[in-house]
């Protein structure tokens, strides 16, 4: 299996390299918008451990994810008035990855309305600032 590269989009992010939507943070976690969002609220959450994907993570890392992205899809239904939430985690080239460090996408829905393609359109920041002052508002409540 190929190492994890500290160079990667999320690493840079997480050091304060390259700016981010923070919409939360914990000890073990980081949870921001995807600026290239497939619908309104897309966040993406991902571990402050360096992982490549969940072939190399830690099941204890792992989980700390998992509860994050809980976090982030109930706020998102509330935040975005969703009818559902879509949760994605992909693995490697094959298996849809494109940046790698573990990152879990948390999609509010709306009944009957499909999501972009992915990489599709870059949002606009003061879009973008809206839906994060949603998001954290929603995490507050």
């Amino acid at each position: 299996m190929v190492a994890y590269d500290n160079k990667n989009l999320f690493a840079k992010i997480l050091r304060g390299e390259l700016p981010a939507y923070k919409v939360y943070e914990d000890d073990h976690t980081f949870a921001f918008l995807d600026i290239m969002p497939r619908c309104p609220g897309h966040t993406l959450v991902i571990p402050k451990a360096a992982a490549r994907n969940i072939l190399d993570i830690k099941p204890d890392d792992f989980a700390h994810v998992a509860r994050t992205a809980c976090k982030i899809a109930a706020a998102g239904m509330k935040a975005f008035e969703a009818d559902g939430i879509t949760v994605q985690q992909f693995n490697e080239t094959a298996g849809g990855q494109v940046v790698f460090h573990l990152h879990m996408h948390v999609m509010p829905r709306k009944e009957g309305v499909a999501l972009l393609p992915p990489a599709s359109v870059k949002a606009e920041p003061k879009l973008l600032e809206d839906h994060a002052t949603r998001m954290i508002a929603a995490l507050q409540a």
